[in-house]
């Protein structure tokens, strides 16, 4: 006869010898009862609490419903921004996610429609086109004088895609990952589910927010195997020399370290500064490889389209898993890429001119009303460190959506270090980011 038991599912192992003060109950005790055939107690195991009939629990391990590696994935911080934005009374001002509010040139979204018309567009890719491989060699001569061939070139369905992924193709359990911090979340979801080992690589102010290879010690090098930065920096805002790239290439060779260098934001950059391929340095192509992206500098981040470019075993590695859990990327999607690619490029002078207008009148307002702050280099987005009253970034962006509507990121989500900060998005026009910084600082003003 099949026999169900009834257990209460505890939601976090770490805390399953603890209990509620009041109720005797475990911490993260779930209120419904899950049914678990007997058959499948053996597939896996998960730590439960089961309820006595005679009351009391006992502990046992049972059927797992969830992968170990699931405890680093909570929902993104996004996730609850939008929440709070859903229950907000007020008109909301969303500066948390970065996402263009402008549209893609005419002669992008022409080459979209165009391809989007031919029914045998809408059949799998299977892989990326030779007219987009050739559109990408083309644009790195271009822009950045770097000689690439269709070997070092990987076309992915945006760069989380390849963020993800590569992980998966250069780690083994165990092995160390440098990651920035505060730093882009997404570097570190591809190590974990690799049941890699993260190794923050503390970002400071005083050090123009670059990675100091001269403080990682030896033995955390020779147990590395993965070294992720990325300037123009998200959240950041802040660009790096050439000397930098070139001391990351030698600190790569030295310890037989790939590198990931992710250049989102290359062509967001401000007060006449150009933004740099890692590529360009000497010997980067040996050691690692440049995610290079056209969400932002196109405004096509619905489109999903980017690249991974430079270490040709690297790329061939990424393409060979990508054959496995993909069918490529849509076509008119790549046909849109190409077009941008190829077309007329002063689209980029007029988003740039754009966004430091933006960012000039931010950073200006919040000065009017109180509030300094250091601005960016680059990207779409200012980094600020909250005044010394502030010592809580989530409860910070919390209270100040609840009594202004003004949505922005705490630092906190990107990092131990990026607490005390928040970052705002440069998402809207001009008036509306200045109108923003003033209910801001009012919201500061008014918490004294």
């Amino acid at each position: 006869m099949e026999v169900i038991i009834f257990i209460y599912v505890i939601y976090y192992t770490f805390v399953s010898s603890l209990q509620h003060p009041k109720s005797k109950r475990p911490v993260g005790y779930q209120q419904n009862s899950v049914k678990i055939k007997k058959s499948e107690l053996e597939k896996s195991v998960f730590l439960c609490y089961i309820e006595r009939a005679s009351g009391g629990f006992f502990k046992k391990e049972v059927f797992a419903i969830f992968s170990d590696k699931m405890r680093f994935f909570e929902p993104s911080v996004f996730v609850k921004i939008m929440a709070a934005i859903e229950s907000c009374t007020l008109p909301v001002t969303d500066l948390s996610v970065g996402t263009p509010d402008m549209p893609p040139a005419k002669h992008i979204l022409d080459a979209f429609l165009k391809n989007g018309a031919d029914p045998e567009n809408h059949k799998y890719a299977l892989a990326d086109t030779t007219e987009l491989t050739d559109a990408a060699v083309q644009w790195y001569r271009r822009r950045f004088s770097v000689p690439l061939e269709r070997k070092n070139i990987c076309g992915l369905i945006g760069s989380q895609d390849g963020l993800a992924h590569l992980p998966l193709m250069l780690l083994d359990p165990g092995d160390g990952v440098f990651a920035p911090d505060p730093g882009y979340p997404m570097f570190l979801s591809g190590a974990r589910l690799s049941s890699a080992s993260i190794l923050p690589t503390p970002l400071h102010e005083e050090g123009g927010y670059l990675v100091d290879y001269d403080k990682i010690s030896p033995a955390e090098a020779h147990g590395a195997k993965v070294l992720i930065v990325s300037y123009p920096s998200n959240p950041l805002g802040r660009l790096a020399p050439p000397e930098f790239f070139e001391k990351t290439v030698w600190f790569a060779k030295k310890y037989g370290i790939y590198v990931i260098h992710d250049n989102a934001y290359v062509e967001l950059t401000f007060d006449g500064a150009t933004g740099r391929s890692f590529l360009e340095t000497k010997g980067a192509i040996d050691v690692g490889v440049e995610f290079n992206s056209l969400s932002k500098s196109y405004n096509l981040t619905g489109a999903r389209i980017s690249f991974m470019l430079g270490n040709p075993d690297m790329c061939a590695a990424l393409t060979r898993l990508k054959s496995n859990i993909d069918y490529g990327i849509f076509k008119p999607v790549q046909a849109m890429a190409v077009a941008a690619l190829t077309g007329p490029q002063d689209c980029l002078d007029d988003l740039r001119a754009e966004y430091q207008k933006r960012r000039d009148a931010l950073v200006s307002a919040l000065f009017e009303g109180g509030w300094t702050i250091t601005p960016p280099q680059g990207t779409m987005f200012v980094w600020a460190k909250l005044p010394e009253r502030f010592r809580d970034s989530l409860d910070f962006t919390l209270k100040l959506l609840k009594n202004t509507g003004v949505a922005l990121v705490p630092g906190i989500s990107f990092g131990a270090l990026g607490e005390g900060y928040v970052r705002i998005g440069l998402v809207r026009p001009a008036a509306e980011m200045a109108e923003a910084a003033r209910l801001i600082t009012g919201f500061i003003r008014s918490a004294q």
